[in-house]
C-alpha cells in the first residue's frame, strides 16, 4: 500500500520505518525538511500515485496541530480517500472531524497508538475506531505496525472508540506506574531492604506484578539506583484527565487512577500550599512542630484559643 504520514517525531519516524520494512510505500512529511519526503501537504498527497486504491493519510502530530492538518487535507483529498488520526486526540473530537471530512466524501479512522520509542522493534498496540469496510481497507498498514502474533490490535467500534480505548489504557498506565512508584519510595525509606533495585528486578519473573513498565523501572534503577539524577516532576499528556472526566460523566468509581493523576499534580509543586495548611492545623490542634520557611528547624508554638 501507499501511505502519507504527517509527523515524523519520536513515534512517527519509527512508524514510517516499520511500515517500509513490511514492504509498503510511505511518503513522510515533517516540518524538519532534513527528514521529510515532501515539502508540504499538497506535495505529499501528490506523491500518492497508486490508482487502484484510495489515498490514505495517517496524522501523527501534536493535538493542537490536528485540526489545521485535517482542514487542509479536506481540500486536498478526494471522495473515498481515508484519513487516520493516530495522535492522542480526545475521543469527543473524532466525531466532529469525521463529519467535517464526510462533507467531502472522505473517510475517517481514529487510532490510539501505544508503544513509544520501542515500537520500531516491538511493534505498536493499535486501538482503532471507524466503520468496518474502511478499517479493513487499511488493515495492511495496521498489520505492518502491530506486534507479531494474535494480540496488539483491536477494532474497538465506531468512530471515537479507538481514542476512547487508548484514553482508558493511559489512565490504567497512570495507576500502575503510581503503584510501582509508591512501592519504590517505601522500600527506599524503610532502610530494611539493602538492595532496592535487585528487589524490583526479582519481581520481573514469577510474580503477579510483572510487566513491561516494571522492566522499564528496573532499567532506570540500574542506571541510577537512587534516581538521584531525576527531579521528582511528572507531566501528564491529558489522557489521564480525560479518563477521570469520563468516569465522572458515567458515575464510574475510579479512585486509583484519580489518585495517580493528582499525585502528578503534586509533583509539580516546590512547596505544597495544601501541605502548608495541614502543617499549620496540626501545629494548632496538637502543638506539632512545623518547619519554618527560612529555618527548617524553626517551629512556631500553637496559638491558644
Amino acid at each position: 500500500m501507499e501511505l502519507g504520514l504527517v509527523g515524523l517525531g519520536k513515534m512517527g519516524g519509527n512508524m514510517r520505518q516499520r511500515i517500509r520494512n513490511a514492504g509498503h510505500t510511505v511518503v513522510g512529511l515533517d516540518h524538519n525538511q532534513d527528514i521529510s519526503d515532501a515539502k508540504d501537504l499538497a506535495d505529499m498527497v501528490g506523491k500518492l500515485t497508486a490508482s487502484d486504491q484510495p489515498r490514505v493519510v495517517w496524522i501523527m502530530v501534536p493535538v493542537q496541530a490536528i485540526d489545521p492538518v485535517v482542514t487542509e487535507l479536506a481540500d486536498l483529498l478526494s471522495p473515498g480517500d481515508i484519513v487516520i488520526d493516530g495522535g492522542n486526540s480526545r475521543w469527543t473530537d473524532d466525531t466532529r472531524r469525521a463529519a467535517q471530512l464526510a462533507e467531502k466524501g472522505i473517510r475517517f479512522v481514529d487510532c490510539g497508538v501505544s508503544g513509544g520509542v520501542w515500537g520500531l522493534e516491538n511493534g505498536y498496540a493499535l486501538m482503532c475506531g471507524g466503520d468496518k469496510e474502511t478499517v479493513e481497507q487499511v488493515m495492511p498498514i495496521f498489520e505492518a505496525l502491530k506486534p507479531e502474533g494474535e494480540f496488539g490490535f483491536v477494532h474497538a467500534g465506531k468512530v471515537g472508540a479507538g481514542h476512547f480505548s487508548k484514553m482508558v489504557h493511559n489512565g490504567i498506565e497512570y495507576g500502575i506506574m503510581q503503584a510501582y512508584a509508591e512501592g519504590y519510595e517505601l522500600l527506599e525509606a524503610a532502610d530494611v531492604v539493602e538492595n532496592v533495585p535487585e528487589a524490583f528486578e526479582s519481581w520481573r519473573e514469577g510474580t503477579v506484578i510483572r510487566s513491561w513498565l516494571l522492566d522499564l523501572l528496573v532499567a532506570s534503577l540500574k542506571d541510577d539506583s537512587h534516581l538521584a539524577k531525576i527531579r521528582g516532576y511528572a507531566d501528564d499528556s491529558g489522557e489521564g484527565r480525560w479518563t477521570v472526566e469520563a468516569a465522572i460523566d458515567h458515575a464510574v468509581p475510579m479512585p486509583a487512577i484519580s489518585a495517580a493523576l493528582f499525585a502528578r499534580f503534586a509533583s509539580r509543586q516546590e512547596d505544597s500550599p495544601a501541605m502548608k495548611a495541614i502543617a499549620a492545623m496540626r501545629n494548632q490542634f496538637g502543638g506539632h512542630a512545623v518547619k519554618g520557611a527560612e529555618d527548617p528547624s524553626y517551629a512556631t508554638p500553637p496559638t491558644k484559643h
